[in-house]
């Protein structure tokens, strides 16, 4: 009696473990990520390019935290806006060497703080040499502005850029830059046909067949 009774719990557990191996398991369900909200950049339209002109490339930073790509953005304002100065002077009305200087008075404490902050960022990022590679960045910068193609466009694109930043508060450079310094870059493609260069296709008239005249005797 005892042997069956072994015997039988033995086989319902064999049955038991093979009903929950048979039994369907319940799948987990995927983990979704929240979605990261992605803030879109200005976008300013490409300007048509006239072909064997050269344009100088912009600087750009590797990985650059938050601050840094503010910073970024205010002394590349004040790099094109330092340039106009020396390049623009042809035009007492672009005001570019007053613009500058007026920047300086009045966002001073802005432009101080953004050269500080891109010393920090070549410090961080270039093990050694950081103050050599800020001056190389300084350096590109100014050129990256500098053209003769399309320096007409230029100085006028960054006399628009001066007169904002002379009009806007204190603390509001960082906003001004993302909107002005794409559009002054654009001016570097422009060059429009310089007067007296393009003349217009000339349009030949026709006249009616003539007949020879002849003489009455």
């Amino acid at each position: 009696m005892t042997s069956r009774l072994i015997l039988w719990t033995a086989g319902f557990a064999v049955l038991l473990s093979s009903a929950v191996d048979a039994a369907p398991r319940k799948a987990k369900r995927p983990v979704r990520k929240a979605a990261t909200k992605v803030i879109p950049k200005p976008v300013v339209p490409a300007p048509p390019v006239t072909p064997g002109i050269m344009i100088p490339k912009a600087v750009n930073l590797t990985k650059p935290l938050p601050a840094e790509a503010r910073a970024h953005a205010i002394w590349t304002l004040r790099a094109a806006l330092n340039v106009a100065a020396l390049q623009c002077q042809y035009s007492p009305f672009l005001r570019s060497v007053d613009n500058y200087n007026q920047m300086l008075r009045k966002h001073g404490p802005e432009v101080m703080a953004a050269q500080d902050m891109m010393m920090k960022h070549f410090m961080r990022t270039v093990k050694r040499g950081g103050m050599a590679a800020f001056d190389r960045y300084n350096t590109r910068s100014y050129n990256s502005f500098s053209t003769l193609d399309a320096q007409y466009n230029f100085c006028w694109a960054a006399g628009q850029a001066g007169q904002a930043v002379r009009m806007a508060n204190v603390g509001t450079m960082a906003s001004l830059a993302q909107v002005h310094v794409p559009l002054v870059r654009a001016a570097l493609g422009l060059v429009p046909p310089a007067a007296g260069l393009v003349a217009p296709a000339l349009k030949i008239p026709t006249f009616p067949a003539l007949e020879p005249i002849t003489g009455t005797e």
